[in-house]
Parts: C-alpha cells; structure tokens; sequence
C-alpha cells in the first residue's frame, strides 16, 4: 500500500493558512502586495514580520511510504544425499557456514559448501573434467587444505590428497572420494528456516531436508505496479523498524515479472464471491545495519521510497508562501529594514519546504513567516 507523506498534504493547507494572513494582513503589508513587481517600498517598522525564516540550497526529497516485510528474503530448499537414520539436526533459526555441519546421518556430517553447482555425481579420480570438481576444489583450498592444490576442473592426487585430509578433520573415512552423502553447495551461508527432517527418522536420498534462506536481513516489498516508478535499484531508502527506529537501505533487487494478488474486495456489479485482483511487482531493500533489527523476523514495517528528487534548490518553509491577489505566490523577502513581496513560482512540496525560484530572491535571504 501507498501512502503519501503527511507534509504533502498539510503543505495545501499551510499555503491556504497563509493566503488567509495575507487577505488579512495590515494596511502595511497591502502596499508592499499592491507593489508586487514595482519600486521596493520605503522601510517601514509596522510592515516587518514578527518572524523570519532563511532560504536555503540544497536537495529537495519527496518520498512515499509503502508496506514491507521484515525478513530473510526468498527461501529453498535442500535435498538430503545421504542414506541411513537422521542422528543429529540444529535448531531452525541456526546459521550454518562453508565448511560447518547442517545435520548428521549414521553419525556423520553433511556439510555446507558454497557454489551454484548441485553435487549430482561422486568426485574422485578418474572422473570427467568439469566446473563441479573446480567447485569442489575451490571449497577445500578456502578451507585450508592442499597447499599445493590448483583449482582448475581437473580432479588429480592431489585434490584427492586434499579431500582426504578434509575427511580425516571431518571424521569421514579417508576415501579421497566425495559424494552428495557428504557435501551439499549452496550460493553462501544459510540460515535455517524449518527442518524437515528429525532425529530417529530415516534420511531418503533426494527428499527435501532443509528450508533456508540467506544471512542477510532484507524487506521484502509487494509494490503494486502502479507505483513502480518508485522502485529504482540502488536507491536509498529509510526503513522504520516496529520499534519504532528508522534504519537506512537500498534497494537491491527488483522483479520484472508483475504477480496478480487477490484483493479480497468484491465488485459491486459481480457475483458475491467474486473478488478484485491487483497486480504486484517483488521489491528487495538490504539494510544498511542489520544489527538493528536482529529481533524481528517477519515483522511488517514501513519504507520510504523516493519518489521525487531536486538537486541543488532553493526553498522555503511551506508556510512562508503567501497567496497573491492576482493569482499565484509570493514571499515577503525581508533585508534590513526593508520588505518587500516578491512573486516566486513553486515547484516540489517535500519535507516540510518547498522549491522557489523568484527574481531577486538567494540562498540565505530571509523571508517572512507565521510566528510559531
């Protein structure tokens, strides 16, 4: 869901609260509007605001807030390779490393290494050259073993070498031969989402054992695809936790193939059951310190997407804007002693300011405002 930032719409109504002061304004201040554009009037203490703000340059941001979810990103799943009776399994929740045990079958290990390659045949000498034994060796030379080792797709004595020290420290018989009984690949470390296997079960090569996800802490955001010009990767964006903290993120992943979602809404015309469908896009947003929302998971949280965005501006507070009797706005740019109105055109609303330009008018002059 969408929703626009609340300053977007008590900005219209702080420039209606000013147009107001200016019907009412004192017999001063209609002189300097009957001379919009004309001679800067005498200085006159009776027309001096009571209040004064500064013009300044900079970035102006307009952003929307958006629904997410506070999680791990996608999950997957692992399949078991090994046969025998499931002996030992962690907690979900559990983050598992390369080189670290993700359970235990007949007392051995199955262990975590990284590649995008599933192990689907045993390595050992002899077998055909290919990325998978370059995967194999490129896991055990990150781990310490084979000095010698030249990490290439060919499996040689001294990869065997290698693979049988690393069984040796895993208490696996030193066979120089690995299998999908021993190793399973995964992009990166992983955290357990839910076990699907048990302690005393028999473990059924090719069945589902894990569901995972990865370490980093990520939103996920459903955007309807009307607002897709929000979602640009790479953009920054603030993140409020449901603690109420406010952490920054960018937008990291965006999908390009639109979901339809039920709405839940009936349509006046159609049958009672029906429901409407609204068409969504899959948004991700890494976090800048994800230590800080270690203790959520699958929480809902609100994100700050850039919607517009002016680069080296001059604005003023919204309620500096004064309505002109002939239409359009102004503001009362104060030097000194004197004032005068001076007609500005308007541009981005954000923030509580807004885009001016007018001439005559510079970064760090004062302007006229309500007293607070």
């Amino acid at each position: 869901m969408r929703r626009r930032r609340l300053i977007l719409f008590t900005s219209v109504a702080a420039v209606a609260v000013a147009a107001g002061a200016v019907t009412a304004a004192t017999g001063a201040a209609d002189l300097a509007l009957g001379q919009v554009g004309g001679a800067e009037p005498e200085p006159t203490g009776s027309a001096l605001p009571k209040a004064t703000a500064t013009v300044t340059r900079g970035d102006l941001v307009d952003t929307e807030t958006v629904d997410g979810t506070l999680g791990y990103g996608d999950e997957w799943q692992l399949n078991n390779g090994a046969s025998g009776t499931v002996t030992w399994t962690r907690p979900d929740g559990a983050t598992v490393e390369r080189g670290e045990t993700l359970y235990k079958v007949n007392g051995d290990p199955v262990t975590l290494m990284y590649g995008s390659m599933p192990m689907y045949r045993p390595l050992a000498e002899g077998v055909d050259n290919g990325n998978d034994v370059e995967q194999l060796e490129r896991n055990l030379k990150a781990l310490g073993y084979g000095d010698d080792l030249t990490v290439d797709e060919e499996f040689t004595p001294v990869t065997a070498d290698a693979v049988e020290d690393w069984q040796d420290d895993r208490g696996l018989p030193e066979t120089g031969r690995v299998d999908p009984s021993q190793v399973i690949f995964a992009s990166g470390a992983v955290r357990i989402a839910d076990t699907q296997i048990s302690e005393g079960a028999p473990a059924r090569p090719g069945a589902p054992a894990l569901t995972v996800t990865g370490t980093e802490r990520k939103v996920d955001v459903d955007l309807d695809t009307d607002d897709q010009d929000l979602a640009r990767k790479g953009a920054k964006v603030s993140v409020e936790l449901p603690d109420g903290e406010t952490v920054d993120g960018k937008i990291v992943e965006v999908g390009s193939v639109a979901t339809a979602e039920d709405s839940g809404e009936s349509g006046g015309s159609s049958d009672e059951g029906s429901s409407s469908e609204e068409s969504t896009i899959e948004v991700t947003v890494a976090l800048d310190e994800p230590k800080k929302a270690k203790a959520f998971d699958q929480a809902p949280v609100s994100v700050d997407m850039e919607s517009e965005h002016r680069k080296d501006v001059l604005s003023v507070p919204v309620e500096a804007l004064l309505g002109l009797r002939e239409g359009g706005y102004g503001v009362q740019l104060v030097r000194g002693q004197n004032v005068r109105i001076v007609p500005v055109e308007v541009g981005l609303f954000a923030e509580g300011r807004v885009e001016v330009s007018g001439q005559g008018l510079a970064e760090g002059d004062a302007v006229g405002v309500p007293p607070s």
